[in-house]
């Protein structure tokens, strides 16, 4: 299993740094490969917003040539991500941003070949900083990776948000730890290969099920409501 660490931080030996050399302590003692690149290496810019000219022109390998698709082909032979970030504001990095954006490329294969390509891989998260907001931008890449279809495993977030090193954050250290252990467990268990998103449903029969059961519900519960809450009783037709 091959776990890319990815720092995006500018300063390579910083705390973000520290923590994910801890998560790839665990990668290595869960039988995984792991590499950590750092962002600060790459040119790569914002996102030029393809997708809302015309949605089929934001494709991967992305048009804008840069060291996007350099990185982009790593990310794709890769299994699990662990995507590290110094607390900038309450949230991400410049350099995180424009990789998460840029990854929009991944994702809107979609509507190419019917399929996100990182789809069924797995990633864990890290935040440093000495101020709060490590929830804040832990949270903004998990919804983000979530929806190009990425897994988040068990216990897949560390954080340290206090000034000193976070090295002697015991439970940053632990965390981290397990992100790289947990993760290359969990890409044994998860495979690109599954296929999540079902884009082929009856949007009619889903709509209509929900409503009549909804409409029985109020019936039932709608009633003691009114009279509890001094609620206007429906008129009957």
């Amino acid at each position: 299993m091959r776990v890319l660490l990815i720092n995006g931080s500018p300063r390579k030996y910083g705390g973000t740094f520290k923590l994910l050399r801890v998560a790839l302590e665990g990668v290595r003692d869960a039988g995984g490969e792991g590499e950590i690149i750092h962002l600060v290496d790459y040119d790569i810019g914002p996102c030029r917003g393809c997708v809302s000219d015309n949605i089929l022109s934001c494709r991967y390998p992305c048009v804008v040539r840069d060291d996007f698709n350099r990185l982009g082909e790593k990310m794709l032979e890769s299994d699990a991500y662990v995507f590290g970030t110094p607390i900038y504001w309450y949230g991400v990095s410049g350099l995180m941003k424009n990789l998460i954006d840029r990854m929009t490329s991944f994702e809107n294969m979609i509507f190419h070949t019917g399929r996100s390509l990182v789809e069924g891989k797995n990633a864990g998260f890290i935040a440093v900083g000495s101020d709060s907001g490590s929830i804040m931008a832990i949270a903004y890449m998990m919804v983000v990776m979530n929806s190009m279809g990425i897994n988040i495993p068990p216990w897949a977030l560390a954080y340290h948000h206090t000034p000193g090193d976070p090295l002697d954050d015991e439970q940053a250290v632990r965390d981290s730890y397990n992100i790289g252990y947990n993760l290359v467990e969990a890409a044994r268990r998860i495979t690109p290969s599954t296929v999540w998103y079902r884009g082929e449903v009856n949007i009619e029969e889903l709509r209509a099920a929900a409503a009549i059961d909804a409409e029985e519900m109020k019936k039932k519960q709608y009633p003691g409501r009114a009279e509890e809450l001094g609620l206007e009783k429906e008129e009957k037709s």
